[in-house]
């Protein structure tokens, strides 16, 4: 084997053997050459198993690379929990509002025939294209292929990672773009709108009519893209994502502002109303309140459409902050109640202790994996209630004392 040195493509030291970039530390998560050759080989097998021609698996993985700045993200989780305020504000800005609006007349035309096909209006378009490359600003620079191999050797989700690096090989297969061009995330996600290889194959249209499915340099084919996969995804024309509402003060939280929907018609004879004080529409939906900063912060009123940005991003801080940036687009203002600024912030082993804390103390909160997720929220109302604090599903300042857990406070507010 010939070797020599070299920077990866990451920026990260290493040295290539046999096409492989191995890290300069061994706790940079390396792999052998032999063990990485060995899966190369397994890789290329299934690959052409599943139908890409062979000489295109040979030339794509050739000179593929794996990079252990890959494998540390991948394995890393957040320290800490961010806080709605800080999430909300940091993508939905002026910046990005004003910048979105000129686009949103800028390609007009476009947005309204995507609508035309696909039922998507154009505001959420341009929110997602927003949230996922700041317009497409930034798509990443990571070559896919390195990626999706380095992560499907790794072994953590290997069979996932797999079926993306297949499906990347049918994408280079079909003429869509030449590997040296497949750039994106590090985890794999590619062009405009950041769709994974198994999206791109299922959703992606040729909407310029030019033969390719072109997510890089292409704005008509990601636009339609993404208008394709929310409606697969079941997107409902006419609907709205969710609204911003007023609680009123006699809400009872303990029994009504869980995570169940009632009909719009309960939330109305319970006093909600809209941010700006109206009563709300008398539509028939099916709706759900969230408090994504407790009762002292904004309150949403959430429908089926919302579930479906969930479909794109299991976050709802992110479906809000696309629902948000959507309707700021469209000429909302901002938030009517802002977020309180003295959100608790939480490292994940801090999620683990509460949710700990809460199961011995018979509040079954679910496995304690520092994900405060539907059954943490539902086990925190019942605490809130049993304590008489406003059951609200939130870790408020007042829950974590009653819990003798240590907010994340001092631990720094300027990080994510």
């Amino acid at each position: 084997m010939r070797g020599g040195a070299a920077v990866g493509r990451l920026g990260i030291p290493g040295f290539v053997v046999g096409g492989l970039l191995l890290g300069a530390a061994a706790d940079a998560g390396a792999m052998p050459a032999a063990e990485f050759q060995s899966c190369l080989g397994r890789l290329q097998a299934a690959a052409e198993e599943r139908g890409v021609p062979a000489g295109v698996v040979r030339e794509s993985l050739a000179t593929v690379r794996f990079q252990p700045r890959i494998v540390e993200l991948d394995r890393s989780q957040p320290e800490f929990t961010t806080p709605f305020a800080d999430y909300l504000g940091r993508r939905v800005n002026d910046d990005r509002v004003r910048q979105g609006r000129e686009l949103l007349a800028r390609h007009g035309e476009l947005l309204r025939r995507v609508y035309r096909d696909y039922g998507v209006p154009p505001r959420y378009l341009v929110a997602f294209w927003g949230m996922e490359t700041g317009y497409g600003a930034y798509f990443g620079t990571t070559p896919v292929l390195d990626a999706l191999t380095t992560l499907a050797c790794d072994g953590r989700r290997g069979e996932y990672f797999t079926r993306q690096l297949v499906a990347a090989l049918g994408i280079v297969a079909e003429g869509s773009v030449e590997p040296g061009r497949m750039t994106g995330s590090w985890a794999g996600a590619m062009g405009h709108v950041q769709f994974m290889p198994t999206a791109f194959m299922d959703h992606a249209v040729d909407y310029d009519g030019d033969g390719r499915r072109d997510l890089w340099g292409s704005l008509p084919d990601a636009m339609a893209s993404a208008g394709n996969f929310l409606r697969r995804l079941g997107w409902q024309t006419g609907w709205r994502w969710g609204r911003e509402v007023l609680l009123p003060e006699s809400l009872p939280f303990a029994t009504e502002a869980g995570d169940e929907p009632r009909t719009q018609a309960r939330w109305r004879a319970l006093g909600l109303r809209t941010a700006y004080g109206h009563p709300l529409p008398a539509a028939e939906a099916s709706a759900r309140v969230l408090l994504p900063a407790g009762h002292r912060g904004p309150a949403f009123l959430v429908y089926d459409n919302f579930d479906v940005i969930m479909g794109w991003n299991r976050s709802e801080f992110y479906a809000l902050a696309v629902g948000h940036l959507a309707d700021r687009l469209a000429g909302a203002g901002p938030l009517r109640q802002q977020p309180p600024a003295d959100a608790p912030r939480l490292s994940r082993d801090q999620v683990i202790r509460l949710q700990q804390e809460l199961q011995a103390r018979g509040f079954d909160s679910g496995p304690a994996d520092g994900i405060p997720g539907a059954r943490t929220r539902s086990a925190l109302r019942e605490f809130q209630r049993v304590r008489g604090l406003v059951a609200d599903g939130f870790a408020s300042q007042a829950v974590l004392a009653a819990l003798a857990v240590d907010d994340g406070d001092t631990q720094g507010r300027s990080r994510e």
